[in-house]
């Protein structure tokens, strides 16, 4: 899933690509996608797109005296920048944004999940951004991680977007591992140390990814996360100590650790693994 990074530098690509532009066609590709009945999306063209910003892993079109335009591209979402501007309907299609005088903007979904998402928002309307926590890479974050009491592991914590918005499992495996942490540590169970050592490595592994997203042009490629750590790297070597990566698998995701680095050599229980040998 596309996470921070990936977001707020594609928001930044989007922007220069139709920024200032005026929107003058919505294709809905993908009936199930619109998630709001009113404002219709007819009511945007016209408009002039003044801004293309970031909120968690939504992108926010704002548009002049106009309801913003929100996107969520969930597990499999994908952007493609059409230039020129293309009438095809590619696999996995969801929306096409087109653009007087610019490329048009494609949100297309791979996978079977199909949560893709497109939200019409009337001014001061804050539609599903109104439940998310702060931004990862905010004050109010850190101070939140320092002095909180939470009993949940730090693991879910980190990927809960009603807690702390932007993060996913792939910069959490990574910065659970540059932390020194395991994978089960409960927030409630650490330290100032610990959790100081967190906060930093959260905000330099977000920080170094954003760097590499920001190379990137065009749109949101296919594969994402070549530059992930530990993130689905099980087998191979740790890159600190060059111990076998393990994992724990769930019903629809898994998690990466090292048992060196992140557990003091012990080796989680991986309920993939379990069920083989029952």
């Amino acid at each position: 899933m596309p996470e921070m990074p990936e977001v707020q530098a594609l928001a930044e690509r989007l922007h220069d690509a139709v920024g200032g532009a005026e929107l003058t066609g919505f294709e809905l590709l993908q009936f199930s996608c619109l998630k709001t009945v009113t404002p219709r999306p007819v009511e945007l063209l016209g408009r002039t797109l003044e801004t293309i910003t970031r909120r968690g892993k939504y992108l926010v079109f704002g548009f002049r005296v106009a309801p913003r335009l929100l996107v969520h591209l969930s597990q499999g979402g994908r952007v493609d920048v059409e230039s020129p501007p293309k009438t095809t309907k590619p696999r996995g299609s969801v929306a096409r944004l087109r653009f007087e005088g610019r490329p048009s903007i494609l949100v297309k979904e791979f996978g079977h999940e199909r949560k893709a998402g497109v939200w019409v928002l009337a001014p001061g309307d804050a539609g599903p951004l109104d439940k998310l926590g702060p931004e990862v890479g905010s004050e109010v974050f850190s101070e939140w991680l320092l002095g909180a009491d939470d009993t949940r592991r730090v693991h879910t914590i980190l990927r809960d977007q009603r807690t702390v918005a932007g993060l996913g499992r792939g910069y959490t495996d990574d910065a659970m591992h540059r932390a020194g942490l395991s994978p089960t540590t409960t927030l409630a169970k650490l330290g100032t140390k610990d959790r100081e050592r967190l906060s930093d490595a959260v905000h330099s592994i977000l920080a170094e990814a954003l760097e590499v997203e920001r190379q990137r042009t065009g749109g949101l490629p296919t594969k994402l996360g070549d530059h992930f750590t530990v993130h689905n790297r099980y087998g191979q070597p740790c890159p600190v100590c060059s111990s076998d990566l393990r994992r724990v698998s769930y019903e629809s995701y898994e998690i990466t650790y090292c048992p060196t680095c992140q557990t003091g050599g012990k080796i989680l229980a991986d309920r993939r693994l379990s069920r083989l040998i029952r």
